[in-house]
C-alpha cells in the first residue's frame, strides 16, 4: 500500500540561506519526513489567539493531535491571490503565530511560485499572482518552519478538468481563453479592477463566472481541491500543535464543510480515460496556463459585465 496516498509534499527548509533556485531540489516525501522528524516531538509552540486585527480573514479549526498537548489549532488565512493586503496578513499572521506548519495552496509542479515570477500578467502588476505564497514560504524561513505544498497536483486537477468537458465545451473553452488572451487590460486599468475587487478571491470568482457555461469548471477547480486539501491538512494537523494554511478565500467554506470528514481521496486523484487523455495532451499546457494567468485578468471582465 502507498504510505502516502494524498501525494502532499514538504518543503523542508534545513538552511534559511540556500537560493531559491534549488527550491524544487528540497521538496521530500511527507510520509518520510513524519517518520524521521516529527516522532522527535518538536518542543510545543506557546499557543497564541490572534488580536482582534489580525482575524478578519482568519478561521480556525481544531483537532486532536499525536503530538505533545493532545491538539492541533489550525489558523486558515484566506487570501485574494492578487492582492497587497493578502500578503500583508500572511506575512503578520505567521510572524504572530510561528507555526510549526505553513500549509500552502501549492504543488509540486507550482513550487516555482515561491521564487519571482516573470509572467506576461505579471509583469502587469505591482503583486504577482500568488505572491501571498511567496511571503509565507519566507517568513516560515526566518524560524525554519515547515511549509507544506498540500494542493492536489495540477496535472491531475487538469486532466480530470479536461475529461469531464464534453466536446463542444472544449473547442468553447479554448477559444475564448486564447480569445481573451489577445486584449490583455493595460496596467492602469487593471490595476484598477483589482483596487475594485481588493478583497476577493479573484480566481475562485473567475472560475464561477466562467462555471456558468463551462458547469463542470466549478467541480473540478474549486469543489474537489477544497476535499482534497481538507484531508491533507488535517493529516497535517494530526502530527502538530500548530499549522498555518494559506489558501484562496473561495476554499474556506469547502474544507471547513469537509474537515475531519470521510473523503476518497483515490477518487479525486482518478485520471480520465487513456482514449481522453491522448485527446487532450497538446493542448493540456495551453489550458494550464489560461487558467494560472489569462483566467485572472480577462476574467474579471466576466464578472464586471454581469
Amino acid at each position: 500500500m502507498d504510505p502516502n496516498p494524498s501525494n502532499e509534499e514538504f518543503v523542508h527548509i534545513e538552511n534559511p540561506s540556500d537560493n531559491d533556485n534549488h527550491l524544487s531540489e528540497s521538496i521530500v516525501d511527507v510520509a518520510n519526513e513524519l517518520s524521521e522528524d516529527d516522532n522527535k516531538n518538536d518542543d510545543v509552540a506557546e499557543r497564541k489567539e490572534l488580536p482582534e486585527e489580525l482575524s478578519r480573514s482568519v478561521m480556525v479549526l481544531t483537532c486532536e493531535s499525536k503530538a505533545e498537548g493532545g491538539t492541533c489549532v489550525v489558523h486558515l488565512v484566506g487570501t485574494a491571490h492578487v492582492c497587497q493586503e493578502s500578503c500583508r496578513e500572511v506575512q503578520t499572521v505567521i510572524s504572530y503565530l510561528k507555526p510549526q506548519v505553513v500549509f500552502l495552496e501549492l504543488c509540486a509542479s507550482r513550487v516555482a511560485m515561491l521564487s519571482p515570477q516573470k509572467l506576461k500578467v505579471a509583469d502587469k502588476l505591482e503583486v504577482f499572482p500568488g505572491s501571498e505564497f511567496r511571503v509565507a514560504f519566507e517568513e516560515a524561513r526566518k524560524y525554519e518552519g515547515k511549509v507544506v505544498l498540500g494542493d492536489r497536483p495540477v496535472q491531475i486537477t487538469l486532466r480530470r478538468t479536461w475529461g469531464k468537458m464534453p466536446v463542444w465545451h472544449k473547442v468553447k473553452f479554448m477559444y475564448s481563453l486564447l480569445f481573451q488572451a489577445l486584449f490583455l487590460p493595460s496596467s492602469e486599468d487593471l490595476e484598477k479592477m483589482l483596487k475594485e475587487m481588493d478583497d476577493v478571491d479573484m480566481l475562485t470568482l473567475v472560475i464561477q463566472e466562467m462555471s456558468k457555461q463551462f458547469p463542470t469548471l466549478m467541480e473540478t477547480l474549486v469543489q474537489e481541491r477544497d476535499q482534497y486539501m481538507s484531508s491533507t491538512l488535517l493529516r497535517i494537523a494530526k502530527e502538530h500543535n500548530s499549522v498555518v494554511a494559506v489558501v484562496g478565500k473561495g476554499h474556506l467554506q469547502g474544507i471547513k464543510r469537509h474537515w475531519e470528514q470521510h473523503i476518497e481521496l483515490k477518487d479525486l486523484m482518478e485520471l480520465p480515460s487513456q482514449k481522453s487523455t491522448v485527446s487532450a495532451r497538446k493542448v493540456l499546457a495551453s489550458l494550464g496556463v489560461a487558467v494560472a494567468g489569462v483566467a485572472i485578468v480577462s476574467g474579471i471582465y466576466l464578472s464586471r459585465k454581469k
